[in-house]
């Protein structure tokens, strides 16, 4: 899809400092929401590569008492659940993307997360519709996710765009945080 190149192409020319800054911002802003500071189990990614960086949000929520889970991608490319306990407790999973070493609770364990974070490449601000890798991995997850928990894509600027392709299996997220704003979707 040529959307989804032009936006891999822009990550990866933003400069090592400006991805900082961009991480820097997005934490903050996330943070400062508070039904992101309630949530006692959150469900986050770790990042990899030029995405919005996440290891500094996931040592915050679990230093400030909430229980985060991250997902282990599965054979079928399912997302299972594992809870991070800290640094020293993720090790490189399939693809190489780190993983929580802790027990699976299974693809269901999302359901009871009270916050969810998920990776985009880009997100529609009129539907809330997220473009991914397409891999179908976090969609399937989010279907799991109840109507009234926060969904949030975290972004760099320029991806809350107008249009993003949407096909029937998309889930849509309620919230989007670039390095610039908050924005509700839904």
């Amino acid at each position: 899809m040529k959307l989804r190149r032009e936006l891999l192409t822009a990550r990866g020319n933003l400069s090592p400092e400006q991805l900082r800054v961009n991480a820097v911002k997005v934490r903050e802003t996330l943070l400062d929401q508070p039904w992101a500071q309630m949530a006692g189990l959150v469900a986050c990614y770790w990042s990899t590569g030029a995405e919005p960086e996440t290891h500094g949000l996931v040592f915050a929520l679990w230093k400030h008492g909430a229980t985060v889970i991250l997902p282990v991608l599965r054979e079928n490319d399912d997302l299972d659940w594992a809870v991070y306990d800290g640094p020293d407790t993720l090790a490189p999973g399939r693809f190489g993307i780190m993983e929580p070493v802790d027990t699976r609770r299974g693809v269901d364990a999302i359901r009871t997360a009270a916050l969810v974070i998920v990776p985009a490449l880009a997100v529609d601000r009129k539907s809330g519709v997220r473009l991914g890798r397409g891999g179908g991995s976090y969609d399937r997850a989010l279907a799991r996710v109840g109507p009234n928990v926060p969904t949030v894509a975290l972004l760099h600027d320029g991806e809350l765009i107008d249009d993003v392709p949407a096909e029937p299996h998309d889930q849509r997220v309620r919230w989007a945080v670039t390095p610039r704003e908050l924005t509700r979707l839904m």
